[in-house]
């Protein structure tokens, strides 16, 4: 296995992780309203980080753009649930528009692995 494929594997577990613990404190924190959205992003991104990965390493999307679009999906969910979850429990942000630059990141990721996949080789 790929050390790219195996380093995805480990951060979508972390991913997943950690948006089943800010699931449970979005549940349980009083006026937790940043946390479901960062929750989400992490839960749902942890699979697709997997999906891109694995895609790519076997071959059913071209490689490098599918695995550009996986690297994508960490940094783009890790800007954006680290920039709400931050702002939730320390008051301040990463810096000035990172929730919406992890955004545009995750908008451009889901592009680029279906550009992925019409690259593939049949």
């Amino acid at each position: 296995m790929a050390v790219f494929v195996r380093l995805a594997i480990v951060i979508a577990g972390l991913y997943g992780a950690a948006g089943v613990a800010l699931a449970a404190a979005a549940a349980h924190v009083p006026d937790a309203a940043r946390l479901g959205p960062a929750s989400s992003m992490l839960l749902f991104h942890a699979s697709a980080i997997l999906a891109a990965a694995l895609l790519a390493d076997r071959g059913l999307v071209h490689r490098i753009p599918g695995l550009a679009a996986s690297f994508g999906f960490v940094l783009g969910t890790a800007l954006f649930a680290g920039d709400l979850s931050l702002r939730q429990f320390a008051g301040q942000s990463l810096f000035p528009m990172a929730a919406p630059t992890g955004g545009m990141l995750l908008i451009g990721s889901w592009l680029l692995l279906a550009v992925a996949a019409l690259l593939a080789r049949r």
